[in-house]
């Protein structure tokens, strides 16, 4: 992290001198709107008839939770409140239910997907969004959101809000925003996740699953024509990102501000393309994962192809490609290393696009109990991972829907989101000392941790697998359980448990004795 933290402003600094001087010259030209900035409308100039539903992602926000419902449904505009939970570890459920909101548990772990899902349960026709972090807002500011929509001075309204941008907002967002969408250089709040907007048009938008959600909806709703507008709120307390993750919110936004700019024909810069690729797959990185632990001393490892889900995703993809009989003789052939057959594999999915990886990986069954599981392990303190030998792409995908904290596989590489057929080793994959028993191994994952030198020091792990490629590292783990086992080597090994579900393994929670192995 500190050898990427030296190079990164220079990179920025020359890719901006670099975009500069191109699109000074091939860029057109879009003349910004008048700046309008609406201010807080009167009470009384509407009738106080609730007309809007509030929705408010929420992942573990229980400090503050309660609180931000009671202000939503304190607001004369508010007919209702819907929480969508990303399968919160603490108290956020119980709590916003308590204060009179719906409840609701989103279809996948991210701010975009709970955004989303807040859509369609919705009953008004009017929606706005907060945040579940939110702390001193002064009275009215859902009606004042609203009444540029019951106006028809606006389609889509955002918070104008005292605080300064912060870092990412200011070096990133903003001055990109003036290069490739001048119009919208003005909004003082690029990634604010207060708007309102009715629900007819948010229903026509995509929703992006990391941290450029806000600002990809901002554009998105531009470039459809919808009239933008400003409210301004005043002043408001709100949770700052930690420092580790500003770098991951940096990269997202730039990659949502490219693929608009690049959509809208505004951009010319090919290798960015690639750039940013780059930058995502940097979140499959073990030095970035490591900075997540936050302390948690507990580790659950779960392999992803017959483990969280009951199929691989390989043979998932190539069904959907047409390629199964093929798969099938490389799947069946022994010849040959595993590196060289996992290269020969990858090649069958050269030219997919990789909204059709993503999609597979959405589709794909997963175990029942898997998600019910994970959230318990998690509230015991236990970071939980997917480790796979297939591709990020995919593992990050179904982490996100099991509401895992983070994924580790391997980079299937993508240029202008096209596969090329290559396969890029996770180095976390990799032994230190290029040891010749496990050279490239999921157990290798599982000593980066037990070798972080961050304290406190992980001294508790789990893990879950299904099959010989999982057996180092279920070897290596303080506790081990083998789901359906593929090979007699797991079901005879006396330190791995079998199971045949992850209920079964979820019931044995309570009584499990948590002690990591005798030193």
């Amino acid at each position: 992290m500190k050898k990427n933290a030296s190079w990164g402003p220079l990179v920025w600094r020359w890719l901006w001198a670099q975009l500069g001087k191109l699109l000074d010259k091939q860029a057109p030209q879009h003349p910004a709107p008048e700046h309008k900035v609406l201010p807080p409308a009167s009470p009384l100039a509407l009738d106080a008839k609730a007309y809007a539903t509030v929705i408010i992602p929420a992942l573990n926000e229980a400090k503050r939770i309660a609180d931000v419902v009671a202000y939503a449904l304190a607001d004369p505009a508010t007919a209702e409140v819907i929480v969508i939970d990303d399968s919160s570890i603490d108290a956020t459920a119980q709590l916003a239910r308590a204060a009179g909101a719906r409840v609701i548990l989103s279809s996948m772990l991210g701010k975009g997907a709970s955004m989303q899902d807040g859509i369609e349960p919705a009953r008004q026709d009017l929606l706005v969004y907060l945040d579940g972090d939110l702390a001193g807002l002064r009275p009215g500011i859902i009606t004042d959101l609203c009444i540029p929509l019951l106006r028809g001075a606006a389609d889509f309204v955002k918070a104008r809000f005292g605080r300064g941008g912060g870092r990412v907002t200011e070096l990133t967002a903003k001055p990109m925003l003036k290069i490739f969408f001048p119009e919208l250089a003005h909004i003082s709040q690029p990634l604010g996740g207060i708007i309102a907007a009715r629900k007819k048009l948010l229903q026509t938008l995509p929703f992006e699953d990391g941290y450029g959600v806000d600002v990809g909806i901002l554009i998105d709703a531009h470039l459809s024509g919808a009239r933008i507008a400003e409210v301004d709120i005043g002043s408001l307390e709100h949770d700052s990102q930690p420092l580790h993750d500003l770098t991951v919110m940096a990269n997202e936004v730039s990659r949502v501000i490219f693929n608009r700019a690049r959509s809208a024909g505004r951009l010319h810069v090919e290798q960015v393309a690639t750039m940013y690729e780059a930058q995502r797959q940097a979140a499959s990185g073990i030095d970035y994962v490591l900075t997540r632990r936050k302390g948690r001393q507990r580790l659950l490892l779960l392999d992803m192809d017959g483990t969280v889900t009951p199929s691989r995703f390989a043979v998932e993809l190539a069904k959907a490609n047409g390629q199964s009989t093929a798969l099938m003789q490389l799947l069946d052939t022994h010849d040959g290393d595993a590196s060289t057959r996992s290269e020969n594999i990858a090649r069958l999915f050269q030219y997919l696009h990789k909204k059709k990886f993503e999609q597979v990986a959405r589709a794909m069954e997963i175990r029942p109990g898997v998600i019910e599981f994970v959230n318990q392990m998690r509230r015991r303190g236990f970071m939980v991972g997917v480790v796979s030998d297939s591709y990020f792409v995919a593992a990050d995908v179904l982490r996100r829907r099991i509401f895992a904290d983070f994924a580790m596989a391997h980079s299937i590489v993508f240029e202008n989101e096209v596969c090329t057929g290559q396969v890029r080793i996770n180095p976390a994959f990799i032994h230190p000392t290029g040891s010749a028993g496990n050279p490239i191994c999921k157990s290798n994952v599982l000593r980066r941790f037990l070798s972080d030198p961050s304290e406190p020091a992980v001294h508790l792990t789990w893990v879950v697998g299904d099959n010989t490629n999982d057996l180092a590292l279920m070897r290596l783990a303080d506790a081990a359980f083998a789901i359906e086992p593929k090979s007699p080597s797991l079901m005879n090994d006396p330190d791995i448990t079998v199971i045949d579900s992850f209920g079964a393994l979820l019931e044995r929670l309570p009584n499990h004795i948590l002690v990591a192995k005798a030193a």
